[in-house]
């Protein structure tokens, strides 16, 4: 904490004190957006939480490279997965080189986020200079952009969560670079590759692909750029979705009804907006100076405004797909995770366009008269700050992630004593099958209740919990149908205290298998087969690190 903080100040002190020289001057810009890489690497190192829904795709990962193909148990082909190119990058190290799933995917998502800040500084830059030819151009904007980036909550959560969200977050915005330059088939292939990193992908795609035929309908571009861009997307949507077909005898699917998601993603989004009223504030007063200022009638200014539109476009749409898919039961608004980056690439970009147009014309160029003045950069610096205030107090934060990661951990835990000591080919029931299937290893068959990752989803399934629309729905008579040879019927890892209940679904053929850890208070209850209960408690009991004790 006290590193980012140190970290933060230093920056804003910089932001503020240099901001004159930031706008003149290439050697002052490199050494703040230095500043700005270090504050955000210290931001995602604050949360240091890899998410237990990012070992479902750490298992796929393993098993491609150890040979077993793209399944969560092998010889079940079931697309338990919606994050396809982040499994191919994940997998790649352990396939090239034999290194560990999980710190590529850690290093990886690290980088992208990191990537995703200097992206914004770029893109700012290179849209307030095609509406500013000739002019003053504010450079410094682009640092502002970047800064908001770095400080942006939920994109610095999930940077080293294990899970595809930041490089999503970089491929929305390097699809937003391509088209400020005017590459349609290079913005196609890159909202392609958004497409096949999350399933809202393919809104993106779908979004940009109408504003360029708008575009080009008004004569603002040629015919063929829509037409690029969709051959540069079907180049690559083609080909992976005709794979998915014909790979899968299960695609990837939700059980739950529109009412149930909208209900939930209306909550969802709600508490979104009031983490983030800042960043809402600020996207007001850009849209209100896009509508305010006079509108040169170059093409290159016009089509720079139009640019800036883009991603306030983007953010609203995806913010209301996420409604429509039902939020998101995870931490830190992960499925929103793009949208404060896209508002601040937008503000900083419409307010670069509207000081090079003033409503009412003056002697002095208001940009050369602006670009002295501080109020841009306190205004950066202070939303900044509010951004680690949001971090460190809001309990769907830094405080509820650290939770999530002391609960995988203990999952973790008991995956590995299971895959240790169980025979090869035992079949384990998991309320939650990420950490403790990863950590069990391919030689034990993980059954979700879910029944996500091997093909069963029950419409007549419960959501673990209210408001959790978006996560997978459970059905207890599922695992029980697959007659497992161990339930773990639990998500947060141990209990501080003995529980013998049983789960109405397991009753008569189940019993209850209570275990202490060795020299603490944590216990784990199982529900064995009852039939195989003996043979289970010796194997289980040959580690020392867990004590059977039987219920009263």
């Amino acid at each position: 904490m006290t590193v980012t903080i140190g970290a933060w100040l230093a920056l804003a002190a910089v932001l503020v004190v240099a901001w004159p020289r930031l706008n003149a001057e290439a050697g002052w810009r490199a050494t703040t957006m230095a500043l700005t890489l270090a504050f955000s690497l210290a931001h995602q190192l604050l949360y240091s939480t890899i998410a237990e829904d990012a070992f479902v795709t750490f298992r796929y990962a393993r098993n491609i490279a150890d040979g077993y193909g793209p399944v969560f148990n092998p010889g079940e082909r079931v697309e338990g997965y919606s994050n396809f190119l982040w499994l191919v990058l994940i997998t790649l190290p352990r396939a090239m080189f034999g290194g560990s799933v999980v710190t590529g995917a850690v290093v990886l998502g690290v980088l992208c986020t990191l990537s995703a800040v200097l992206l914004s500084y770029f893109l700012v830059n290179r849209v307030v200079a095609d509406a500013q030819r000739g002019g003053a151009g504010m450079r410094g904007l682009g640092v502002v952009a970047a800064v908001l980036t770095a400080g942006a909550s939920s994109l610095a959560a999930y940077g080293p969560s294990g899970l595809e969200t930041s490089l999503f977050v970089l491929l929305v915005l390097s699809v937003c670079y391509a088209v400020a330059a005017q590459r349609p088939v290079v913005a196609g292939v890159l909202a392609a590759l958004a497409a096949m990193t999350r399933p809202d992908g393919l809104v993106v795609a779908v979004v940009v692909g109408l504003w360029l035929a708008v575009r080009a309908a008004r004569g603002h571009t040629t015919a063929w750029a829509p037409s690029a861009y969709a051959l540069g997307a079907l180049v690559l949507l083609v080909p992976w979705t005709a794979w998915r077909l014909t790979f899968y005898d299960h695609p990837a699917g939700s059980a739950l009804s529109p009412a149930e998601r909208l209900g939930a993603g209306w909550d969802y989004l709600a508490g979104f907006a009031l983490a983030y009223q800042a960043f809402l504030l600020l996207s007001a007063a850009a849209v209100a100076m896009l509508l305010t200022r006079r509108r040169a009638k170059d093409p290159a200014s016009v089509r720079a405004r139009a640019v800036v539109w883009l991603p306030l476009l983007l953010a609203v749409v995806q913010s209301m797909f996420v409604v429509y898919a039902g939020g998101d039961p995870m931490p830190a608004w992960r499925l929103l995770a793009a949208v404060p980056p896209l508002l601040a690439v937008a503000v900083t970009a419409a307010y670069g366009i509207g000081i090079g147009a003033p409503s009412v014309p003056s002697p002095k160029p208001r940009a050369v008269a602006l670009a002295r003045r501080r109020t841009v950069p306190v205004a950066a610096a202070a939303v900044c700050g509010l951004s680690l205030v949001v971090t460190t107090g809001h309990p769907r934060m830094l405080p509820a992630m650290h939770e999530w990661r002391t609960a995988t951990g203990q999952l973790e835990q008991i995956g590995g004593w299971l895959g240790e000591n169980l025979p090869s080919g035992s079949v384990v029931s998991a309320y939650r099958p990420g950490a403790l299937a990863y950590r069990a290893g391919p030689a034990l068959v993980v059954v979700a209740a879910s029944g996500r990752t091997d093909g069963h989803l029950d419409t007549r399934a419960q959501r673990p919990s209210a408001g959790a629309a978006a996560y997978p729905a459970r059905d207890d008579n599922y695992p029980v149908s697959r007659m497992p040879l161990v339930a773990v019927d639990t998500d947060t890892g141990y209990t501080g205290e003995q529980h013998c209940g049983l789960n109405p679904a397991f009753a008569g053929l189940y019993e209850v298998a209570s275990f202490r850890r060795a020299d603490t208070e944590q216990w784990v209850s199982l529900y064995v087969r009852r039939d195989a209960k003996r043979s289970v408690l010796e194997l289980l009991e040959a580690d020392h690190a867990y004590r059977y004790v039987p219920c009263a």
